[in-house]
């Protein structure tokens, strides 16, 4: 159980994000799903009020943060190690790495939203 305990939520549920059926549960789940967005999302009318719009916005932007790292580690000694230090392409490398990491957390949490938001109910599995 999550959030006021009215109904199960899988493991990687988002803390924040009060469990479906919940009293305003849509308006934490739009707030989490912005907060995974980038900050210009938030200009837009139509993500503000389809929560599921937004949800497949953060799964695609989700999505491309994780390419970006991919890419990223992938080129930092070429495009950056003529101009910094090599224990700074070190660092940098671990950076895109550490976000890296925390990148399929997020993913799954805004796909357990996403799915609610469809109208998914989730069952505990014995």
């Amino acid at each position: 159980m999550a959030g006021d305990g009215s109904r199960y939520v899988p493991p990687g549920w988002p803390p924040m994000v009060r469990p479906p059926g919940a009293v305003d549960w849509e308006m934490t789940a739009s707030a989490f799903l912005l907060d995974c967005c980038p900050p210009d999302f938030r200009l837009y009318p139509v993500l503000r009020r389809h929560p599921v719009v937004l949800a497949r916005f953060a799964a695609r932007s989700l999505e491309g943060q994780a390419k970006a790292v991919e890419t990223g580690v992938a080129e930092v000694r070429t495009e950056l190690g003529p101009w910094v230090a090599p224990e700074v392409v070190e660092q940098a490398i671990d950076a895109w790495q550490r976000f890296g990491a925390l990148l399929p957390r997020t993913q799954r949490a805004v796909d357990l939203v996403e799915r609610a938001l469809r109208g998914e109910e989730f069952m505990p599995t014995l």
